[in-house]
């Protein structure tokens, strides 16, 4: 018996009325999903926080590891509403801009931002609903603007306004975000998504516990400023997004793929995962099939190395989000069967370890690269990871090795973060107990789960003792028959 192959790439899904149904969420796990997120900036918190309550259910009743993400709206801004039919904004007109909640329409766009004459200026472009409409500032009052529409399209609902995020005056943060937080950490969220970071100060202000105790921190990279200081945010956050719908905006179209490849590099090179997101599979909302460049980006993001890949409206009003699921689980497949795995290890070697001050952590980093080295040099099929905040999983994950990773931890929250880690396969076993029986205990375990098979020789990444502060041990083991 061979150790199972699973898909690496884990897939993230937004929850919306097309998903919601218990029925609906439970077809979605069986598709595949790993994590489901769930948006803050067209629900309140209540609404949300019965989602996440059936999730857990659901996921529970199917004995799934499915991890729930909260993603935060930050200083989000929008347009007042279109209404649901719609309106066209038609190139050359004129219309003005006035800070608000009242509805819009094709000559006065009320925007959510109280400070909006004081933050543009004249000649600023302002795009609409992800640039289906595009705005250039004509003229700046005291309390509303006038702008030409420069690039025509129907807007529906409440569209977002991007305005450069270094003429926004707001933090981030928010208040509601607080909130909103504060009643995610309360009912165990696991991981939770930051909007509109720009430096390490947003995440730090989040004031939050380390993982497990307190969720995972996913930092969405959409702005300039973010880009501009990557290096000092991944130092505080647990994971990234690659948020490309406004990072498309703050920079031109043109950049936005190598902008992809340098923060997917640079974030899993320092071991945390990283999500790409926006417009994975948008043409399958309303239709049965994808178009060829939507399968060839998702595919370039798996050789990108990302690890995750992120529906949004797809799977949240979609009219099919299970065929949705399926067919991404089949190019995340196809793609990474040609992914090349030794030559990314390579890469990751070459680019040097991260100078740790804990000396914990550098010896995790040591323990971890020998693991893959070991992997590599006895051919093993699978790598046992006993860990207790999923650290040591990550640390190894980042070199994307062929064997399979089988995360085993006795903390369910544990178990449920791991879910958003590239190849890590999540495993909830007791205590590994003390003694020289051990490893060998956990290896009889996997092999009874059907995980291992005998004879398979298997390198293992521990701690010494159950109370060791990291894993500071690689064994090789021969799984016993």
């Amino acid at each position: 018996m061979a150790t199972p192959r699973t898909r690496r790439t884990k897939i993230v899904a937004t929850i919306g009325p097309a998903s919601e149904s218990p029925e609906q969420i439970g077809d979605l796990i069986d598709a595949g999903v790993d994590v489901f997120r769930i948006g803050l900036a067209h629900d309140g918190i209540d609404v949300v926080l019965s989602r996440v309550s059936r999730i857990r259910e659901v996921a529970d009743q199917k004995r799934s590891a499915a991890a729930v993400m909260i993603d935060l709206p930050g200083p989000k801004v929008r347009a007042g509403s279109f209404g649901e039919d719609g309106v066209r904004l038609l190139e050359g007109e004129e219309v003005e801009l006035r800070p608000g909640t009242e509805p819009s329409s094709s000559k006065v766009i009320h925007v959510s931002h109280d400070s909006l004459a004081e933050d543009l200026r004249h000649g600023d472009t302002l795009n609409l609903g992800d640039g289906r409409a595009v705005l250039r500032v004509s003229h700046v009052g005291t309390d509303m603007c006038r702008a030409t529409v420069v690039y025509g399209g129907l807007m529906r609902g409440r569209p977002g306004v991007h305005i450069p995020s270094d003429r926004l005056n707001v933090a981030t943060p928010t208040p509601e975000d607080i909130r909103s937080l504060d009643a995610a950490v309360e009912v165990g969220v696991e991981i939770v998504a930051v909007s509109f970071v720009r430096t390490a100060r947003d995440i730090r202000a989040l004031g939050l516990e380390n993982a497990p105790a307190g969720p995972l921190v996913v930092a969405k990279i959409e702005t300039q400023a973010a880009v501009d200081n990557l290096e000092t945010i991944l130092e505080v956050t647990d994971a990234v997004m690659v948020a490309r719908g406004d990072l498309g905006l703050e920079c031109s179209l043109a950049q936005l793929p190598g902008l992809q490849k340098q923060i997917i590099e640079s974030t899993v090179k320092v071991g945390l995962p990283v999500i790409t997101a926006t417009q994975m599979l948008e043409t399958m909302t309303d239709n049965p099939l994808p178009t060829r460049a939507e399968v060839t980006d998702v595919a370039n993001a798996v050789l990108d190395g990302t690890s995750a890949v992120m529906l949004s409206g797809e799977t949240a009003i979609g009219h099919d989000p299970v065929l949705v699921v399926k067919t991404m689980d089949e190019i995340l497949r196809s793609a990474e069967e040609l992914f090349d795995s030794g030559s990314w290890a390579r890469r990751v070697e070459s680019f040097g370890q991260r100078q740790a001050v804990d000396q914990n952590v550098r010896i995790a980093n040591a323990v971890s690269a020998a693991s893959v080295r070991a992997i590599s040099a006895l051919g093993a099929p699978a790598v046992v990871c006993a860990t207790g905040t999923g650290a040591t999983a990550r640390a190894i994950c980042r070199y994307r090795p062929e064997a399979a990773v089988l995360a085993v931890t006795d903390n369910p929250r544990t178990l449920r973060q791991l879910s958003l880690v590239w190849g890590a396969t999540p495993i909830l076993a007791k205590s590994l107990g003390e003694g020289p029986g051990r490893i060998p205990d956990l290896i009889a375990e996997l092999r009874n789960r059907g995980l291992l098979a005998a004879g398979q020789v298997v390198p293992v990444v521990a701690g010494s003792t159950n109370a060791s502060l990291v894993a500071n041990l690689l064994l090789v083991e021969t799984v016993q028959s």
